[in-house]
């Protein structure tokens, strides 16, 4: 089968996974390619594995790949894959794990560096300077809004109830129960949830109902010295609503994101606001949040997985 890895952005896809006989007919790609370019591009294979949804596959393109017969996503969830469309051309989808620790871990990371100030006391440091910016805040005793508490939120919970972080949640299915199971505090709408945190994370996946769910009517019930952390999926937050926030239209005095709504982040994007990131209102990683190489183990041997069970009769991990 001829086979095409998509967006291997860290060289992983032959390092983590033994494609044994499967290896001939593999082509990996270390690069995004064009959106114009896919249907050309992509039109010999038979088998696309695709990372997160770094590619999307639209019904478009997917009618334009004649010989498509199977899509593996890492993890068991991929809005970018139009699932109708794959169904109704008789192309098999297939999922594999996706260790949640990795984006907990960084979720924290980006709370902990931009109320410490972190990147720009390195910046200073790095250029002959010393704590040239004045104190941060420690996150012990603060509060923590969870937007979502399902696998991943719990894993931002749990590592936030260890620095001493209040924990306050909300979603639009969130029940008592859960929250009581995990020691949380349940709040009665998004609303209360955003003006009462001091940090705001989201962990949501995106979908119709979470897409822009948090625009400029949401961020401007925000604390003016709070923090907006989105490590779940780029539009769930409108980025333009937020950036005018962040300029001093009203809302959280500081963002850190791993996620956009256009990803790789264009080198022109107005997010990455040079002022606002050299003030440290602005924390910007590039989506590296699962980029672990424990996960990339996972995923890339449940995905020669997935291939060889499709290959075999036996598909495995299917999703549609």
């Amino acid at each position: 089968m001829k086979i095409a890895v998509l967006d291997d952005f860290h060289r992983h896809a032959e390092d983590f996974a033994d494609w044994g006989d499967l290896a001939p007919g593999v082509t990996v790609f270390h690069d995004p390619i064009p959106e114009a370019d896919r249907a050309r591009v992509l039109a010999p294979f038979e088998v696309l594995c695709v990372m997160r949804e770094r590619t999307p596959l639209p019904a478009d393109l997917i009618a334009a790949l004649p010989n498509l017969r199977l899509v593996v996503t890492t993890g068991m969830h991929n809005a970018a894959i139009d699932m109708n469309a794959c169904a109704a051309r008789g192309v098999t989808v297939c999922g594999t794990v996706s260790l949640l620790p990795g984006t907990s871990e960084l979720t924290m990371l980006l709370m902990l560096a931009a109320m410490r100030g972190f990147q720009r006391e390195l910046d200073a440091l790095h250029s002959g300077g010393w704590q040239a910016h004045g104190a941060g805040r420690a996150l012990h005793g603060m509060t923590l809004g969870l937007i979502g508490l399902g696998k991943q939120g719990e894993g931002v919970a749990a590592l936030a109830q260890a620095f001493g972080m209040r924990r306050i949640a909300w979603s639009q299915n969130l029940t008592e129960e859960r929250c009581a199971e995990l020691g949380v505090t349940r709040m009665p709408g998004l609303d209360a949830l955003l003006a009462e945190a001091d940090v705001v994370s989201i962990h949501l996946r995106l979908s119709e109902r979470s897409r822009g769910l948090i625009g400029a009517r949401e961020l401007a019930l925000m604390k003016p010295d709070a923090l907006l952390v989105n490590t779940a999926r780029g539009p769930i937050v409108d980025e333009a609503a937020l950036l005018s926030a962040l300029q001093g239209a009203g809302g959280p005095g500081m963002a850190a994101l791993d996620v956009y709504g256009d990803e790789p982040l264009p080198a022109d994007a107005p997010l990455r606001d040079a002022a606002l990131i050299a003030d440290g209102r602005l924390l910007l990683s590039p989506h590296i949040g699962y980029a672990t190489r424990q996960n990339y183990a996972a995923m890339y041997r449940d995905t020669v997985e997935d291939v060889r069970a499709f290959a075999e009769g036996r598909p495995v991990r299917v999703l549609a």
